[in-house]
């Protein structure tokens, strides 16, 4: 999803990305880039949002998202195919660890795309989507705490990112399909940008590629990728998990000096208030 997407956002930018002269190698790039399996628990707030495959005639993982209220999930505005996109052909896995496991998917009601978003790599890059019943909390189910508008992480903290991934992309990610994690250090927007105009070759030195509403992180061999969209990068706040950004897009994954980009979650933390406290 997110590597599909860059391909098309570049193409409307009129251009494509350079290759950095090393790579992640390519049975690295399926889903999250040098991560290992997830305990069950340790990341409750992470969810699948899945969508209908009539070819299959089940329910498939399309993207990553996170519980932040027991009825409020977060995820990419380029998750949802469309605008108006009919909540019902939407489901929710919580809870579970194994991508196709025995739990209960739950249904959407409500989908709310960004007013602003257009393309991932314009920013704006979040949806909301509302449970028709509340998840039922449980160790293995849990909302995560959003990021505080006043605060600011920093490349010191303990920051992680999860996702599943995706099932065919240079190869599959095995069955059982066990959630991923990978620790990444979090980049600063200016050297970000400064890494991307680079990839670029410079084609975009007159207007900005990382937005204020993003934020980057990860590093070679360590990095989000295609499938893991709308899943959560989480950073370690005075003893607890913060939600501080949402697997939006990039270059590449895991390639040298090309940080994923993210969706800054405290950018969007008032927008998130007013639709869910107004709908709670």
């Amino acid at each position: 999803m997110m590597l599909s997407l860059l391909c098309v956002t570049l193409c409307l930018l009129g251009g494509s990305a350079a290759k950095p002269a090393a790579s992640a190698t390519e049975k690295e790039l399926v889903g999250i880039v040098g991560g290992q399996n997830a305990p069950l628990g340790k990341w409750p707030w992470q969810v699948s949002l899945k969508v209908y495959n009539y070819h299959l005639s089940a329910w498939v993982h399309r993207c990553g998202g996170s519980l932040i209220d027991s009825k409020w999930v977060l995820t990419a505005a380029h998750c949802i195919h469309h605008r108006n996109a009919d909540p019902s052909t939407y489901r929710i896995l919580a809870g579970d660890v194994y991508l196709y496991g025995h739990q209960k998917l739950l249904s959407v009601s409500q989908i709310i795309v960004h007013p602003d978003f257009v393309y991932a790599n314009l920013g704006a890059d979040v949806a909301l989507l509302r449970l028709v019943e509340p998840a039922d909390c449980s160790d293995n189910v849990k909302s995560v705490k959003l990021n505080s508008f006043n605060h600011e992480v920093t490349q010191k903290e303990e920051c992680w990112v999860t996702g599943w991934g995706a099932e065919g992309y240079y190869g599959a990610l095995p069955p059982p399909f066990r959630l991923q994690e990978v620790k990444v250090q979090l980049v600063e927007n200016s050297l970000c940008e400064q890494l991307y105009q680079n990839a670029s070759g410079h084609r975009y030195k007159n207007s900005r590629i990382i937005q204020n509403d993003m934020l980057c992180a990860g590093s070679e061999g360590r990095d989000s990728c295609q499938g893991d969209s709308g899943g959560p990068l989480v950073c370690k706040d005075s003893g607890s998990w913060t939600l501080v950004g949402v697997v939006s897009w990039g270059y590449g994954c895991g390639w040298r000096d090309i940080p994923g980009v993210y969706a800054r979650v405290q950018s969007f933390v008032p927008w998130i208030k007013q639709h869910t406290q107004s709908s709670s």
